[in-house]
């Protein structure tokens, strides 16, 4: 069958798929403090829906499924979806980005259903900072899910760290610090104006070669590093000796819109061919139908614009589409 192509190109092998709304943390840059709506439970997709999905893409090229929310380990048995995910011909990567609390009960479980990575959000080392970031959070549990991720061989572990001037840029030396003597990739990533493009997030958003000084002032000298897996938008290096890599994400000042391959589903069963933008299409009511779930799809991908203009923003620039007004946790990491 022909593959999932978009009218520039882009071949699309890889779906990220939100499984809840819903956290057990409430970042600053994903959710807000308070009065945040729920997608009801019937609202939301069931594992044999998903892996229905799933089924009907495979054969028209997709090769790589992340699972997202908010928190998808708050999902009860999620490990049931990644072994009906893993039986799919033609799946051969399935991932999961997870905030780690729960992973020292669950790694084992889901590598063994068929997991094979993690990306593990950790936005600060410092306690008192971590809790301020998340609105609560305990940066000891964690570190327990990343050594409980690398004693089921989930590999290779990724650190996801949204930047932040003022609030954790004075971290980036520690971050790169951990791969000195491990083989963890830490990767720095812009803060996006999902769900929000006020004032506060232009005060707070800071471009990447933050990092590329710290390394200086550290006296580190650097070097271009391949990963293992996984060829995401990172582009990554290693200091010069060390076990683990860092990468730089930068969707707003340099985008990787040219190289996309993704598209997403919500928790609720709305394709998104971009993350930034407002349009959506419902794939729920299809579901017994592949033949039409493969046709909304490429419907989907035939009205992707060519690149989301996230740096317009920065600027108060007017835009040529509409912004999305989900925030991240309802689209999905």
């Amino acid at each position: 069958m022909e593959p999932l192509t978009d009218p520039f190109g882009r071949i699309h092998d890889y779906l990220r798929i939100s499984v809840t709304d819903r956290c057990n943390l409430r970042c600053i840059y994903c959710m807000p403090a308070e009065g945040m709506q729920f997608q009801p439970q019937d609202e939301i997709m069931s594992y044999e829906e998903i892996a229905a999905v799933v089924k009907a893409l495979a054969p028209l090229g997709l090769r790589k499924v992340r699972l997202t929310g908010g928190e998808p380990l708050v999902r009860k048995n999620l490990e049931k979806l990644v072994s009906m995910i893993a039986v799919i011909p033609g799946i051969d990567d399935i991932s999961l980005t997870t905030n780690g609390l729960m992973l020292p009960a669950k790694a084992a479980i889901l590598k063994q259903a068929g997991l094979s990575r993690v990306n593990i959000s950790l936005d600060s080392l410092r306690p008192e900072r971590f809790s301020m970031i998340t609105r609560g959070g305990d940066v000891a549990k964690v570190l327990k899910g990343i050594e409980a991720a690398e004693a089921a061989g989930l590999s290779p572990i990724k650190l996801n760290v949204v930047l932040m001037k003022g609030i954790n840029d004075d971290e980036i030396k520690d971050f790169i610090a951990l791969t000195l003597n491990s083989p963890l990739n830490v990767r720095f990533i812009e803060y996006m104006p999902i769900g929000s493009a006020s004032d506060a997030w232009r005060q707070t958003y800071l471009p990447l070669e933050t990092v590329v000084e710290a390394c200086k002032e550290a006296g580190w000298t650097t070097e271009e590093a391949d990963m293992p897996s996984g060829n995401g938008p990172s582009q990554n290096r290693r200091v010069t000796g060390a076990k683990g890599t860092f990468g730089l994400i930068h969707p707003v000042s340099e985008h990787f819109c040219d190289n996309c391959n993704r598209l997403r589903l919500t928790a609720d069963g709305n394709i998104k061919a971009c993350l930034y933008w407002q349009d959506e299409y419902n794939v729920r009511p299809l579901i017994s139908d592949p033949t039409a779930v493969q046709a909304l799809f490429r419907q989907a991908l035939g009205n992707k614009p060519h690149n989301h203009e996230m740096a317009l923003a920065l600027e108060h620039k007017a835009q040529s589409h509409t912004p999305t007004a989900r925030r991240m946790s309802q689209i999905g990491g």
